[in-house]
């Protein structure tokens, strides 16, 4: 998208209030911005305060990149990723990272080392952990469609052995259980911020849908699903919930509908209320800079943030 340019006046014209409770977030003399472009498929932005640094990944150029506030400084964080995709931290900052390549969910350690949590269930090999969250007991939670098997384009082409699932990893056994089984092709997911609730979104259902589902059994199962929004003609894929409960969905269309690409933005009722326009589909977003409340866009090939008036909560 090198032919894109910021707006030139406030308000952004690319900021749209579908309902006027949208109203409240939006902070007139914030505009969009492009940090960084030139990547073939940007995912899983995760924001380290501590080292006021963004990372996320690159998937099909099988690295994961770095920029970094002060500077503006954008670098490569790592490569080989083994295929990275979706990236979160755990309550002790440490990096867990959704792997396509190797097939397997990992933590990088304070030192470096990369600590395996999961690449099996019942013996059969993982197939593609997408994106991930860490509950605030520890627990740490992914989902596994196919997506990295299906070419060797952003990961390697190979036989699925598991079904598509969502999967918990017990802190204290470090044991993998299934929590939801029937989401076809799960992606993005996001615990509501008293964590009683886990959205996730179905990518293999037309139209795509985002399902809620209570969390029971102290935190460690989930209840039936529910579907809290049907997405028409629109792309979900990754999102993050901010203090007040709204879901800030990565958004996309296709060729009949471009103007769905970006971020659209629901209440905790599923209800719409507003939409971040970008020239190009979002796959996933998080919140940081120093208040938590600077909107990181990972959107196809480029970096985009917007400073919006909520803040992300705290894990996001």
């Amino acid at each position: 998208m090198s032919d894109w340019q910021p707006a030139a006046r406030y308000p952004d014209p690319a900021i749209k209030s579908l309902d006027s409770r949208f109203d409240r977030y939006r902070i007139g003399s914030a505009n969009i911005e492009r940090l960084a472009a030139g990547f073939r498929w940007a995912e899983g932005p995760v924001w380290f305060g501590d080292w006021r640094t963004l990372l996320w990944s690159d998937i099909p150029n099988d690295r994961m990149m770095r920029w970094d506030e002060a500077t503006g400084a954008v670098s490569v964080f790592r490569r080989p990723s083994n295929f990275a995709n979706g990236n979160t931290r755990d309550r002790q900052g440490r990096l867990v990272t959704c792997e396509h390549g190797a097939r397997r969910v990992t933590r990088t350690e304070m030192d470096g080392r990369i600590t395996v949590l999961a690449d099996r269930f019942e013996g059969k090999r993982l197939n593609s952990p997408n994106d991930i969250v860490v509950k605030s007991d520890g627990s740490v939670w992914f989902t596994d469609p196919s997506f990295g098997l299906l070419s060797d384009y952003e990961g390697e082409r190979a036989a699925q052995e598991l079904p598509t699932n969502v999967y918990r990893v017990d802190p204290a056994t470090h044991s993998l259980t299934v929590v939801a089984g029937m989401i076809d092709k799960p992606n993005g997911l996001a615990f509501s911020r008293d964590e009683k609730l886990l959205y996730v979104v179905e990518s293999g259902s037309k139209p795509r849908r985002i399902h809620v589902f209570d969390v029971v059994d102290g935190g460690a199962r989930l209840g039936e699903p529910r579907v809290l929004i049907d997405a028409g003609a629109g792309s979900p894929d990754g999102f993050r919930v901010d203090e007040d409960g709204n879901l800030w969905c990565g958004w996309g269309g296709n060729a009949d509908t471009p103007g769905l690409d970006g971020v659209r933005i629901f209440t905790p009722k599923g209800e719409p209320i507003g939409h971040i326009h970008l020239p190009e589909r979002c796959a996933n977003v998080c919140f940081g800079g120093m208040k938590r409340n600077r909107l990181f866009m990972a959107a196809s090939h480029s970096l985009y943030a917007l400073y919006v008036n909520t803040r992300g909560v705290p894990y996001a």
